[in-house]
């Protein structure tokens, strides 16, 4: 865990989450952030023989997506940082791969969601749509790669020339609604690789054959208040994810 721990004071910690492993669980077998923080926390010197260690859920990340994490060491912390959440001054930035290319620069994507809870998806529908909540996006084109290109890293791609394009592209979300990257995206003709459930057939294809098990969705920075000084901080890390090596191989 302390290798994955980007930033710690007194207040928060910021911590960068594996795909893979779930924020939260109540599976007793199953490895979670919130587990692994607090056993680190526990074994430090100021928290001998003292009970066990707060520490506050501010934010979640889906299991299958990598990204920084902040937590809060005390209440007062918490309360500030779901305050900053709740008037969007916590502001999340992703990288994503995505199938094909984007039509636009760059773009805002307003949708509305609905959760099934029977199939754990959320699915795109009309504003009048019952328990309907509105879904708000910013992306950015980065880049696109091609089968083909000799100036990029991509081994992964070589057997997969007839499937076209991928794009790296940034995504600043504006609203915190369940799996909105991954159905907006898909939505709006961008799926994302390694989403076998808001994936398109080709796409789907394509992560099988460049092995991307893992969705290629990564909260790579957070900017929010330190909620004691007060003072701006941005908390920034490059995804690890082996489907994004190739973009990051040369200067985006």
């Amino acid at each position: 865990m302390k290798k994955n721990i980007i930033y710690e004071d007194k207040h928060i910690i910021i911590v960068y989450k594996p795909a893979g492993i779930a924020t939260q669980t109540a599976r007793v077998s199953q490895q979670d952030m919130v587990s692994e923080l607090k056993n680190y926390l526990a074994k430090k010197p100021e928290y001998k023989d003292k009970k066990e260690p707060y520490l506050g859920l501010v934010h979640r990340l889906d299991q299958p997506v990598s990204g920084l994490l902040v937590f809060s060491k005390t209440r007062q912390a918490s309360g500030e940082l779901s305050r900053q959440i709740t008037n969007g001054q916590l502001q999340k930035y992703y990288y994503a791969v995505v199938y094909g290319k984007p039509q636009h620069k760059h773009g805002t994507l307003t949708d509305y969601i609905c959760k099934d809870p029977k199939t754990n998806l959320s699915l795109v529908v009309k504003e009048d749509f019952p328990q309907a909540k509105k879904a708000v996006l910013e992306y950015k084109f980065i880049k696109t790669l091609l089968a083909f290109d000799e100036n990029a890293d991509l081994e992964k791609f070589e057997e997969v020339s007839h499937f076209g394009e991928v794009s790296l592209v940034e995504i600043k979300l504006i609203t915190g609604r369940h799996h909105q990257i991954r159905a907006q995206m898909s939505h709006a003709g961008m799926p994302l690789l390694g989403d076998a459930k808001y994936g398109s057939d080709l796409s789907k294809e394509l992560s099988r054959k460049t092995g991307c098990k893992d969705i290629a969705l990564c909260a790579y920075k957070l900017t929010f208040f330190h909620p004691v000084s007060g003072k701006k901080v941005t908390f920034e890390k490059h995804p690890e994810g082996e489907i994004f090596f190739p973009f990051f191989s040369s200067v985006i």
